[in-house]
């Protein structure tokens, strides 16, 4: 798969809790498993301003020079990341899921690939093998399960937490990558232009009310057996297993994330 031709979309992410910009954690690990294809022959490429200090955090990974398609900060990526594409011989084309900045709708991995005429796939974990104009990938699917595809050459492939972790920036390698600049049509997003933009934040989670007027209903209510039915007795099991069903249950309710 070395001589495969890959390129990587990458876009400026955003700290979970300064919100000082920095790469972005899915786009980083779209990087880190097109540079396991590829090594250094991995093309990288973002839209917009080529001046962006954290872009130079995906040189830090060991890149020589990461393709900046100039553009101001309200212009519409779309065209340009097409028009590049297009004109290019990339057999798979990697994204993150969404952005950590500006619309973050995640539709751009779809767009593109409608764009392009090329087959998409969500939720890329791995590429296991490439041959007779196919590969061979990983989808991956909720609770940790997998799905094995089969997709012509060339598609668009969005990655997510699914995939091997970003290794770190160096900032050697940071500060001696080149950012090459390329002039592009320029097309304006009004979308973009006539829409409010506010934090995404998480929905909070619903609990159940109990509607209970005496305090004998809500005692009864406090101490009623749950009727639920998605519970699980364990018996006789060993102490992996159980340890195993009690943080599977801890993932299911979203009180740890991994």
């Amino acid at each position: 798969m070395n001589d495969m031709n890959i390129v990587a979309l990458v876009s400026i992410g955003a700290h979970p809790a300064s919100g000082r910009a920095r790469r972005a954690e899915q786009d980083a690990r779209a990087v880190e498993l097109g540079m396991s294809l590829a090594g250094k022959r991995l093309r990288v490429v973002h839209a917009g301003d080529a001046g962006e200090e954290a872009l130079r955090g995906y040189l830090g990974m060991g890149l020589d020079e990461l393709a900046v398609l100039e553009q101001p900060a309200g212009a519409d990526a779309l065209p340009a990341l097409a028009a590049y594409l297009g004109d290019s011989d990339a057999q798979l084309v990697l994204t993150g899921t969404q952005a950590e900045t500006g619309e973050g709708s995640g539709m751009l991995p779809f767009l593109l690939a409608e764009r392009l005429g090329w087959p998409l796939v969500v939720g890329l974990a791995e590429v296991e093998k490439v041959e007779g104009g196919s590969a061979q990938v990983l989808q991956a699917l909720p609770r940790g399960q997998r799905r094995r595809l089969k997709v012509r050459l060339p598609f668009v492939a969005s990655v997510d937490n699914a995939a091997p972790v970003a290794r770190q920036s160096a900032f050697g390698p940071a500060r001696r990558g080149y950012l090459e600049a390329h002039e592009v049509e320029v097309v304006d997003d009004p979308l973009l232009a006539e829409g409010n933009l506010q934090p995404a934040r998480p929905r909070p989670k619903r609990l159940k009310v109990i509607k209970a007027k005496t305090g004998a209903e809500r005692m009864k209510a406090a101490t009623a057996k749950a009727s639920g039915g998605t519970g699980q007795v364990l018996k006789d099991v060993t102490p992996e297993a159980g340890a195993e069903a009690i943080f599977k249950l801890l993932r299911e309710e979203g009180v740890i994330r991994v």
